[in-house]
């Protein structure tokens, strides 16, 4: 795997469907959709980081335990998936330590990653990084570094940048003429040449692919819902479940394009090392 450009794949462990009312029966599946994850990763010998919401964690923590237990790296996503702007400072600690607790509660070590709500850490919530570095976290990867309808840092720029102690990883973004990142549903709806030319284009410049998924991209039978935070006539809502059943195939053909698979805080040790020692 040595010489291979890093793949940093992480799982948002997430549901809003446990925010809306009737949303429980769904929200059984999410152990079952982590475990189709889990089989992919295994099969690759493969690391990833899984970025878990408290509210998930107390509902699940068997599934939180068995995710440590297979090798990979439990990182906080927040307690409720509040966006941070509608949080403030206080709330926003207060938010960060019932993840924590709901964390170490499923018999896991206490994380040091974090990663914010829709990427809602921004150039005007940035007072998150002080708060992050109190509570002993040393990474985040919270920052969409481009304009976007809902929330980016258009001046972050694409490399990970100390800020205080902790070090943001700001997601991969498809391209220069399409800055959305290349996870989630973009991953799930793009064009799939885009797609692999987009990451061709980064291993050839020996570029780090930061991606994410969630629980429901890869979940095709879930039932319609208004996803919180839209209109139920909203296009947000249509997008939000298009392409589902072929993910795991476009997973598989990512992962076919030279890359080495590794959790976040594993990468974030390696770039602070060279930071530490001048590159």
């Amino acid at each position: 795997m040595i010489g291979l450009t890093p793949f940093l794949f992480s799982v948002d462990v997430e549901d809003p469907r446990m925010s809306i009312e009737g949303g429980e029966p769904s929200t059984l599946r999410v152990p079952r959709l982590i475990e189709t994850y889990l089989h992919f990763l295994e099969v690759r010998k493969a690391q990833a980081t899984f970025f878990v919401v408290g509210e998930v964690a107390r509902r699940f923590p068997e599934m939180v335990n068995r995710i440590a237990a297979a090798g990979h790296e439990i990182a906080c996503h927040s307690d409720r998936h509040i966006v941070l702007a509608d949080l403030g400072p206080a709330a926003f600690r207060e938010d960060l330590l019932r993840n924590i607790e709901a964390i170490e509660a499923a018999g896991v070590d206490r994380p040091v990653g974090y990663r914010a709500p829709c990427f809602s850490l921004t150039k005007s919530t940035c007072w998150a990084y002080p708060i992050l570095a109190e509570l002993g976290f040393s990474y985040s990867s919270s920052v969409v570094p481009a304009f976007n309808p809902l929330h980016g840092w258009a001046g972050f720029g694409p490399d990970p940048r100390s800020i205080g102690s902790v070090l943001e990883l700001p997601v991969s973004l498809h391209s220069s003429w399409l800055p959305v990142p290349l996870g989630g549903v973009y991953l799930r709806v793009l064009p799939m040449p885009l797609v692999l030319a987009a990451i061709r284009r980064r291993t050839r410049r020996g570029q780090p692919l930061l991606s994410y998924t969630h629980p429901y991209d890869i979940d095709p039978e879930e039932e319609g819902y208004a996803h919180p935070g839209f209109s139920r006539w909203s296009p947000y809502n249509w997008l939000m479940r298009l392409n589902r059943r072929n993910m795991m195939a476009r997973l598989e053909a990512v992962s076919k394009l030279g890359l080495s698979f590794q959790g976040y805080g594993a990468y974030a040790a390696s770039v602070r090392r060279e930071i530490d020692f001048g590159g």
